[in-house]
């Protein structure tokens, strides 16, 4: 029942989270007072999906580091630059909307990126690698990355900033990588089926309970709202283009391609939304929340011409367990 729960839920996974956020702005009176929750649901959604990382994977990425390289450089100086320089081009003088654009950028790659990667005949060890890696090194590259871009514009807690991402995404990796590795593959594949359908239900609560605290801005639908929108759009559009682009030029493999596409286009962002809520003003989590309307319906979009244009057979439909 749990294995069948998790594949409709994955199915929906473009709908989630439109849904998420439509339901916390309606219900914000009511959400709003359990934001203390969402960095201990998110802990567990990083455990889960830590289950299927294996040290054998790594190893094999760091000995053959060109695809890693890639996605970092376009994870972590081409797009916090590029949507950076986006903000200040489009929104001169908004140091919120900038420090949430760039925000939204420098955060580690998505989970659910192994998902879509998988979906579409990406390489699934070098998916699960570059999510751990950049995963385990977020507590430094976050902090940092947010000094160099915008650290005279908004006053940052560093040192809580490091805590945050250590206990919601880089301490649960660890443990979930340490279960793998020395359980019993049965026991693994139990938590892992179980714990699967309730991390995409995590994502509903997270996202719905970050999105009440940011009601008041996203119910502001003027000008100003759609522009910010229409930004985000096409920062997070572009991220899947460039990491296309650059996988084609590097002559990359098409499992590689694939795997650089996902990791570079998506972001862990509900961990931003964490973060721009408990570290910022509320103003600055408006961009990273926006954010999350558009990042599974993209990942659709790209799968679709992935297939298209890319894959030499046809994609897998079924989602992980």
């Amino acid at each position: 029942m749990l294995v069948r729960l998790n594949q409709v839920l994955g199915r929906m996974m473009p709908l989630i989270t439109p849904i998420s956020v439509l339901l916390g702005v309606i219900l914000a009176a009511y959400l709003k007072d359990f934001t203390f929750m969402v960095p201990w649901v998110f802990a567990i959604m990083t455990f889960s999906g830590s289950l299927s990382s294996t040290f054998s994977a790594l190893k094999h990425t760091v000995m053959h580091p060109l695809p890693l390289i890639l996605s970092f450089m376009i994870l972590h100086v081409l797009m916090p630059l590029y949507a950076w320089s986006a903000g200040h081009l489009i929104f001169a003088g908004d140091s919120m909307t900038i420090t949430g654009l760039t925000l939204a950028m420098v955060i580690p790659t998505g989970v659910s990126s192994l998902i879509w990667a998988a979906m579409y005949k990406g390489n699934v060890g070098l998916t699960l690698s570059i999510i751990l890696i950049d995963t385990l090194l977020s507590p430094l590259i976050v902090p940092v990355s947010l000094s160099l871009f915008v650290g005279t514009q908004v006053h940052m807690d560093m040192v809580a900033i490091m805590k945050g991402l250590f206990g919601m995404v880089v301490l649960p990796s660890i443990l979930g990588m340490l279960v793998r590795q020395y359980a019993k593959p049965s026991v693994t594949k139990t938590i892992s089926q179980t714990l699967a359908p309730f991390s995409k239900l995590g994502l509903f609560v997270v996202v719905s309970i970050n999105s009440s605290v940011v009601a008041p801005y996203l119910r502001e639908l003027d000008a100003a709202f759609f522009s910010k929108a229409a930004t985000v759009f096409f920062i997070a559009m572009s991220g899947y283009a460039f990491a296309w682009l650059i996988g084609k030029v590097m002559k990359c493999t098409q499992g590689e391609i694939v795997a650089i596409v996902y990791t570079g286009g998506m972001r862990n962002i509900s961990a931003g939304a964490v973060l721009a809520i408990s570290f910022f003003p509320p103003a600055v989590a408006v961009p990273v929340v926006i954010g999350m309307l558009f990042q599974q319906v993209l990942a659709a979009l790209f799968g679709f011409l992935l297939n298209r244009f890319e894959l030499k057979a046809p994609a897998v439909t079924k989602s992980l367990s």
